[in-house]
């Protein structure tokens, strides 16, 4: 197995430290989403006290009675808001869906005019107010810290640090709580069912708060898979495929899947929550010049973010 650059580093580096400590996480950040795409980041700004009631809620809603989950599920919001069931999404060109269910939160538009069809309203589950309290409060917290990650890229690529402020403030970004329930009859699934298949992330960045069990690995340069474990506190940050068009290929969206764990474990949860940090949909994703060279010819066409996001969410069977 190869060594992997996954470095962890302080977040209070970059936000409160002096120029050269500044520069070091800079440097830092950049390298590993260079070569491989994830670093772990310490002092995110979500205490482990909210990230202890985050997973208490999250597991109070999944075990909810299915009848009263499913009056809070909409397909025709493509699974962007509110509750998506059992076997509806897949990984991009698998022939099977995941196993697992999922609960979206996104955007709370503030001082802009806007559509509801472009933001809709988010669900409020009736029979759990710290169920929406405590997902608002992360959603926040880690919108936030996205922010101040994408400025330290930015500057990673010689922009201007405030160059992604403008597409993420008000931006189309998601929380998601994923509940990979548990697999009560193993021989009775399909033999390339596994908990999240093998894909890349569509969005700028994804923050992951830990996991309540291991099972996130990340594949390598060599080929083979890499397990990826945060301490407790930490989050884990990685590239997403927009990101990745924009700068050309020079900042990596790797691919990574969450495996079924082992067999004497699979009749247990995995509890896991991601925050996918998306611009409005209005941003061009048109490579950086920056990026283009002889040596690195540009590899994809101008796309928009919303053009991009319609078309993976009908990849992986969210959208119609």
């Amino acid at each position: 197995m190869s060594l992997v650059n996954i470095p962890r580093l302080d977040l209070l580096q970059y936000t409160e430290g002096n120029s050269e400590q500044q520069q070091q996480f800079v440097q830092d950040i950049g390298k590993a989403f260079n070569e491989t795409g994830f670093v772990t980041i310490a002092n995110h700004g979500l205490s482990q006290l909210l990230i202890d009631e985050l997973y208490q809620v999250v597991k109070e809603f999944f075990e909810l009675p299915e009848a009263v989950k499913r009056k809070y599920e909409y397909p025709e919001l493509a699974g962007q808001r509110g509750y998506t069931s059992k076997g509806k999404e897949k990984a991009k060109d698998a022939n099977t869906p995941d196993l697992k269910e999922f609960w979206q939160r996104g955007q709370t538009i503030v001082g802009e005019d806007y559509s509801k069809a472009d933001f809709p309203d988010n669900i409020i589950v009736e029979e759990l107010p710290r169920f929406n309290a405590v997902t608002a409060e992360v959603y926040k917290r880690l919108e936030d810290a996205g922010r101040n990650l994408l400025k330290a890229i930015a500057s990673y690529l010689d922009l201007e640090e405030t160059y992604f402020e403008k597409f993420v403030i008000n931006g189309n970004s998601i929380l998601r709580a994923i509940h990979y329930f548990p697999i009560e009859n193993p021989d009775n699934i399909s033999p390339d069912a596994v908990r999240a298949g093998a894909h890349e992330d569509i969005n700028l960045i994804t923050l992951l708060i830990g996991a309540s069990a291991d099972g996130l690995e990340v594949l390598t340069k060599d080929g083979s898979w890499f397990p990826i474990k945060a301490k407790g506190e930490d989050i884990v940050v990685n590239v997403g495929d927009m990101l990745q068009r924009l700068t050309n290929n020079k900042l990596k969206s790797t691919t990574h899947r969450v495996v079924n764990p082992p067999r004497e474990l699979m009749q247990t949860s995995r509890y896991s929550v991601p925050f996918f940090l998306h611009p409005k949909a209005s941003m061009s994703l048109a490579s950086l010049d920056s990026c283009i060279s002889e040596e690195h010819p540009k590899k994809y066409q101008d796309y928009t973010a919303g053009q991009y996001l319609d078309e993976r969410l009908r990849e992986i069977g969210l959208k119609m």
